[in-house]
This record gives C-alpha cells, structure tokens and sequence, in this order.
C-alpha cells in the first residue's frame, strides 16, 4: 500500500492548528476523533502547547516522538509552506491540506499552490488537497476532517464497503449523508480539493485495492488521467463517476472551484464505456448506482426479464429496457407455458410479466413466477415492480424475491412504487436481502444498466495493429495525404494534379469522359463552401474548370467519379485523453446531424464494427426504406487502417476524411477528400 492508505489506516494523526476555541475548524477533527472512538494517537500541534480538548499538545510536529502517518494542516494559507517543512522534517507521508487560497482563487494562489507541490514531492511527501474537507474511514474511525456531517448527534457509524472520492468536500460528503439516509454504508469518504499532487482517481486506485471494498464512486472536476482511468478499471471493482463540466457554462465554473481542466465530454463518454466505468449525471443517478454495487450478483448478460403486480409498471419498465441499453428478454416456449399455467388468465405471460394484484391473495405467485424465470437461460436480469403493497404483503415478497436470487444466482432489482409509510421496514428488509430497491422501473433500469456495465466482457487491444505511418507534413497537399493513406490501406480516387487545361480534359477523358475537379490551395479546407470543388466535369468543360479553380491561387486535382453510396465521415485527434478515432455520418450531415461514435485508440478487436452500430444512422447503411445494404465491413477496415496510421503520430494533430463514400455491400469505401491540421497542443 502506498502513502495514500494513511487516508484509512493511520495509527497516529497530527492536527496542525488544533485549537479549543468554540465553532473553529481546527477543533472539529479533534471532536470528531474523540467522540467517534478513533483507537489511534493523536496529536494536536500548536504553538502554545498545553492540551487540547484533554490530549497533550506539541509546539511543533517536530516535537513528536515516534511516527506521524497522517497530518491535517488545519492553517491560514500564508502558513502552510511553514506546515509542509514541518511535515517533510518529521518524516510524514501523507498530509492533507484542508486550507483554501490556492489554485481556486487564481494565478498567484496557483504559483502557491505548485510551490507546495514541488516541495513536498522533493522531500517525499504527498499531499491531499489544498482546499479540501478531508478523509473519513468508517471502519477504522478514522475522522481527519472537519466537515459538519460528523457533528450530528445521529449520524451512523458503521463499518461498510462502498467508497465516495470527490474533489469537491462539500459535495463529497453531502452525497455520503444522501447515501446513510437511504440505508447505504459508506466505509470511506475522501475529498481531494484542487487535486494538486495526489488525485481523486489515485485514491479511487487506491481503495479498489481494499478487499472489502464493494464499490467505487467518484466526483471529479479535473481532466482525469487515461492511465489512471485504465488502472483503475483493470481492479475489478465497479466504477461509476460523476464528471461535472459537461458544458461551456460547467467548465468555467469547475475552473473556478477548483482550477479544473475541461475536455472533450463526448471523448470521455467514449473512455469511459470502453473501459466498463459507468458515468452518471447526478448524485441520485449516483447513489442509485451505489445500491446496486453493494450487492455482490452480477449479469451476465443484457437481457431483462420484468414481473410486476401492476400492469402500468411493467408497461414502463419494458419502456425504459431500451432507454437503458439492454434488451428485454425473448422468453422460452417452455416458460412461457409454464407461466400461463401460474399467472391469472386476465395477466399476462409474455415479457413484462403481469402476475396482477392476485399476488394480495395466493402469495405463491411471486414465487412460482420467479422460478420460472430464474431457470430461463434467456434471462440475465431481473426487475421486480410492485405498487402500492402495504408491510406483510412486502415482507412476503421481499422472501420470494430473496429465495430467487439465491437459487438463480441472477440479479433481481426492486422497483418499488410507493409511500414509504405503507411498509416502513421495507427498505432495511430488502437490503437485507441484498435486494436494490428503486421508487421507478426506470431509475432500476438505469441501475441494470449500470451493472451491466461494469460487468460485460470487454476485449483488450491485442498488438496486432499493422504499422504505423509517418506524421504528414503541417503543409501536406490533398494529394500527398490521399497516397500516404492509401499506402496505410484506404481506397482513394484514381487521379493526380494537373498541369493546365488541356492536361486536365485528357485526364478526364481517361477517367471515364466526367469527373471531379478541386482546388488543392494551402489553407483551404472548407473548399465547397469556396467554390474549389466542381463535379462531374466533362472533357469539354475540363479546361475551364481547371482556370476557375486556379485562380483560387493553387493546384488542381482531378480525380474519378465514385459511385452513389452512404457519405460518412471518419477522423482522428488528439485529446488530453489521448489519440480519439471518429466516425460519423458525413458530407453535409456532419454538423446538421451531428451523429458520431468515438474511440480512444488502440482499438480492440470488434471496436470499428462497434462503433458504426453505435450510429443513430447505422440503418442508413444497413439498407433503409428498401436501399441495398452499404459495405460497412470495408467502412470498418478503413476505421482500423486510419487508427493504425496515426497510432504513434505527435500530439496536436486532426486528421479529417470527409465525405468517406461507403458502396454497396462488397464494393468496398472510397476517401473522397482527406485534411490535416496541426494545432499545436492536444484538445
């Protein structure tokens, strides 16, 4: 375990500017230490000596025999570089800083604040924060915060397996309350602040190697590190992140909490489904998700198979199915005869499943129905939705429910609808039956989905990219980009510059008597909307169109004619994630439709052919309204060729092939124009 680990297993903590005084943040960890039973030493620091609260104070942290695990430095942010010299001279690992006035606050609160970091990584210390509320575990009690939550008299205390990591400590520990209101158990709640040396996503790292630990769920306002991303979801143990900033208006105001990084949201929506992490929008979505990773059953598969006492509820549950990107079971013959023999003629036995409000009588149709679908191998997941059942009525089929999931070995889900006064011992009931209960079929749809999520098999990228190309020049042609791809293994144009008219009207006629002309002048990628694309040419026009494309002050390419197909579009660039593959409907849909699927590269074997399932507009290419099927296999070689291509290309690139004509199945996909650009800096 690293210096982290002092966030929950610390056997001594120094709390640097502990004080007596009444309402100061500095005595709160001291309260909160000794009222919760922290079984370690602890080790007030201030100037004046004495005691705090009972316990010997130190001067200074210099002045403490033996070892400091963890310190909180509890000052005004002109004393902490003091703080941190302290730290380092007395040998601790690991220091939270809970003192704002740093990064957050602007340009020279951020030369502070990478002050600090330098310093202390050169004298081997980490550092948590600045501008953070701190860490608590609940199974080792240990409280090095001073957030209000643990000032109230009721809040529970008491061991458990999930963890909250947030950047923001008042977030972080107002969803942890969320999460003990609904009956969850948090075993450890950290807040990283400005994220300065140690990041929210290292402890996520961190506590996924704690055997106990069921669950991990973050907050984070910075760019995270793909390579952090990568580890962490390589643990085995579920994901799901909450990652503010989505838009323009959200980025700049996680730039100011925090002196965050923004990012391309869709690239990282895209990392994040590659690597199984489950990505939510709000802290409900959140702590939805977190009931269902404190249980221990996962699917193995996408296929949902819903009961339900009430018509309306299955009706919505088979709805949201979909919604949620899984699908709803195709039952078997055989279950669906054995279903008609159990449920009431006025039910229904196809999936949803409604065994109606007879259940209130023969409670044996919970039972009976479960069995039957528990043993149907078409069925991954289970969602369970009753409505308005009062306290015996759920305790009878909380045991159904429960006997299910232990012989089947299949998650099954509670969609619960109603008042919690008609069966207050319901929630802890159903906990304890390691049973996920949700007010919807929706949100225990999203929470399906999410588990789902973190547990389908994925494929690791195998090796087995071909090459790599050299990066083109910053000043690279159309045609000089078009013959580097087609030697990567694209399909491009017959064609090449001219020399004049008459060049062009003989190259014309050898390409099939019409053809395309364009202007091939530095600077100009938008050539349509300039008027340096002309189409279809005969050799009779040719010497015209090369002179009008001219004297736009460059080349002239002419090149083939292709034949009618599906127009698409498929990129490459760099992101601070790293090097992300596109693909999307193209020509002049790009930005009306706006319709793309991303991948971070290296792809992993059936990642192209993934991507352009992904599409709104796949169906366009799988033969709409009666067309012929487009060759998306060549559309996929292409994808794979590209992503190989530019694999070890330098950062700050953008590669766009726009329009990509895809053919009729077998005819494979032509790169109809290629750009390429260099920014400078990644995205």
């Amino acid at each position: 375990m690293s210096a982290i680990s002092a966030l929950w297993n610390a056997d001594s903590i120094a709390v640097i500017g502990a004080t007596e005084r009444p309402g100061a943040l500095g005595r709160k960890p001291m309260d909160f230490l000794l009222r919760h039973g922290y079984k370690g030493r602890i080790l007030p620091i201030n100037p004046r000596g004495g005691e705090v609260l009972g316990v010997p104070a130190y001067p200074s942290l210099t002045d403490v025999q033996g070892p400091v695990d963890l310190a909180l430095i509890m000052v005004a942010a002109d004393r902490v570089p003091g703080a941190v010299d302290d730290c380092i001279a007395a040998g601790v690992p690991l220091a939270i800083i809970a003192s704002s006035g740093f990064a957050e606050t602007g340009e020279e609160g951020a030369a502070l604040q990478d002050d600090l970091v330098a310093r202390a990584r050169a004298g081997g210390l980490r550092l948590i924060g600045p501008n953070c509320i701190g860490a608590v575990s609940f199974n080792n009690r240990v409280l090095a915060t001073f957030s209000p939550l643990f000032g109230a008299e009721s809040v529970p205390f008491e061991p458990g397996t999930l963890a909250f990591v947030s950047q923001s400590g008042a977030l972080g520990f107002g969803a942890a309350s969320l999460a003990l209101q609904r009956g969850l158990r948090p075993g450890w709640v950290v807040s990283t602040g400005n994220d300065a040396d140690v990041t929210a996503l290292e402890v996520l790292r961190e506590l996924s190697a704690e055997p106990e630990c069921t669950g991990l769920l973050g907050y984070l306002e910075d760019t995270p590190d793909i390579g952090t991303l990568r580890t962490l979801a390589a643990s085995g143990k579920p994901v799901a992140l909450l990652k503010s900033g989505r838009t323009e208006a959200g980025g700049r105001a996680a730039a100011s909490h925090t002196g965050a990084l923004a990012t391309d949201d869709r690239v990282l929506d895209a990392a994040l489904r590659q690597l199984g992490i489950v990505r939510v929008d709000d802290i409900d979505e959140l702590l939805d998700v977190a009931q269902a990773f404190e249980f221990p059953l996962r699917p193995k598969g996408p296929k949902v198979a819903v009961v339900t006492t009430s018509g309306g509820s299955g009706i919505l549950a088979a709805d949201a199915v979909e919604d949620a990107g899984l699908e709803l079971s195709a039952l078997s013959p055989e279950s669906t005869a054995a279903l008609a023999e159990i449920v009431p003629p006025f039910g229904a036995v196809d999936n949803p499943v409604d065994i109606t409000a007879t259940v209130l009588s023969d409670p044996s149709l919970f039972d009976k129905s479960l069995d039957v679908l528990i043993a149907d191998p078409a069925v991954d997941i289970i969602i369970a939705c009753f409505c308005v059942m009062a306290g015996p009525d759920v305790e009878k089929a909380v045991t159904a429910l429960s006997k299910a999931a232990r012989k089947g070995g299949k998650p099954i889900l509670v969609a619960r609808t109603g008042a919690d006064f008609l069966a207050p011992d319901a929630p802890a009931q159903l906990r304890e039956a390691g049973l996920p209960d949700y007010p919807t079929p929706a949100r225990a749809l999203r929470a399906a989905s999410a588990l789902w999520q973190v547990s389908r098999p994925r494929t690791a990228p195998d090796g087995t990219t071909g090459p790599g190309a050299a990066a083109p020049a910053p000043d690279v042609t159309e045609p000089q980009l078009k013959s580097l791809l087609a030697a990567a293994g694209a399909t491009v144009p017959k064609g090449r510059l001219v020399t004049g008219g008459e060049d062009a009207a003989r190259l014309v006629a050898e390409l099939g008597g019409r053809a395309v002309a364009k202007a091939v002048v530095p600077g100009l990628l938008h050539k349509s909307e300039a008027g340096g694309v002309l189409v279809g040419i005969t050799e009779q026009e040719a010497p015209g169109a090369h002179d009008k494309l001219a004297a736009l002050g460059g080349g002239v390419l002419v090149e083939e004619l292709a034949p009618a197909g599906v127009e698409m579009i498929v990129g490459a660039r760099t992101s601070a994630l790293g090097t992300v593959l596109t693909v999307g409907l193209g020509g002049i849909f790009t930005e009306i439709l706006d319709d793309v699927s991303h991948r971070l590269l290296p792809l992993a074997p059936g990642d192209a052919e993934a991507m352009i399932a992904e599409l709104r507009g796949a169906a366009l290419l799988n033969g709409a309204r009666g067309t012929g099927a487009a060759d998306t296999a060549a559309l996929a070689r292409l994808l794979e060729d590209v992503a190989a291509a530019v694999q070890d290309w330098p950062e700050g690139f953008e590669l766009d092939l726009n329009p990509v004509r895809v053919l009729k199945k077998g005819a494979g996909a032509v790169v109809l124009d290629a750009a390429y650009t260099v920014t400078g800096a990644s995205a």
